[in-house]
């Protein structure tokens, strides 16, 4: 992994944490309840897809500065969440930043792993998206990913041309960059402009 998607990674991580700490605070949940959403959504991607590939113990166990960061976060915004909710566009770049890189690092370790297509991309996307997922799950929520946000779609595009430049030998550094930048950038572009994905209503 390049130093700039290692640095992105970790800011990723303190993106989605907030995120789950911040839904706890809004479920009025206790201390411990707000700090394992946080550690949730901001590990549980990853941990989920190193488990089906057998890559044990998770990432978040091998190199802990994940978890101390999903803690701290957790901390801080269980502390001031108010002062983290003013500061909601910022998260939500920050939250682009770990979606795009969340992304790419699953879908390169997939084909590290000599998966195919399809299983690169869901590895990807899961990566980037299940933590959100289960943070949904455990808040009675509907995920985010099943509404109409341009979300894991977003991934699925990075993900492609990711397996795509990995397909034609493009160098890895370079490949990584360009595919977490192109999630990045839809996901911004997404939230700026209002995109929405389609979605069909049974008429009565």
């Amino acid at each position: 992994m390049t130093d700039m998607l290692y640095v992105l990674d970790l800011l990723g991580t303190i993106a989605f944490a907030a995120s789950g700490a911040l839904t706890g605070v809004r479920k009025q949940m206790d201390l411990l309840g707000v700090i394992m959403l946080g550690i949730v959504t901001a590990t549980g991607g990853g941990v989920l897809r190193d488990v089906l590939m057998n890559d044990l113990p998770p990432f978040c166990f091998k190199n802990e500065l994940y978890l101390y960061l999903a803690v701290g976060t957790s901390l801080l915004v269980f502390i001031t969440p108010r002062r983290f909710e003013q500061q909601r566009n910022l998260l939500l770049m920050l939250d682009a930043l770990g979606l795009g890189t969340f992304a790419v690092i699953g879908t390169m370790k997939a084909l590290t792993y000599h998966l195919g297509f399809m299983g690169a991309i869901i590895m990807g996307v899961m990566t980037a998206t299940c933590g959100g997922l289960v943070r949904d799950v455990l808040c009675n929520d509907i995920p985010l990913i099943l509404q109409r946000e341009i979300y894991a779609s977003a991934c699925i595009v990075g993900c492609t041309a990711l397996y795509v430049m990995n397909l034609y030998s493009f160098p890895q550094a370079a490949s990584l960059t360009v595919s977490a930048a192109i999630v990045i950038a839809i996901r911004c572009i997404a939230i700026l402009r209002g995109w929405h994905l389609p979605r069909k209503f049974l008429q009565n």
